[in-house]
């Protein structure tokens, strides 16, 4: 494995509706075998269904949710002498949309 220099991060182009990464990004997880206009039709459909029960705005509601289940810490173990122990640990801002 080469250890010339750091891989480029790939960004995620915004979804054409809402102009949002962080929808686009949740398009790419709920796609599957690659049929992104059938996950995007999913998503769609959910936000519309989030706007008629809520009369709310469905990308707020959906970027509020996204806060609320974000991760803040994660344990990592550490091995300290003969012992193992669970240190938490704060994790990274990419990481947490990721997990």
């Amino acid at each position: 494995m080469a250890r010339r220099r750091e891989v480029q991060k790939r960004m995620v182009l915004p979804d054409p509706k809402y102009n949002n990464r962080l929808v686009a990004k949740f398009i790419n997880v709920v796609m599957k075998q690659g049929k992104k206009s059938v996950a995007a039709a999913i998503v769609y459909s959910a936000f519309d269904i989030m706007q008629e029960r809520t009369k709310e705005a469905p990308l707020g509601i959906f970027e509020k949710a996204m806060e609320n289940v974000k991760p803040i810490v994660e344990v990592k173990s550490r091995r300290v002498g003969g012992a193992t122990y669970q240190v938490p640990i704060e994790v990274r801002a990419n990481r947490r949309v990721a997990l």
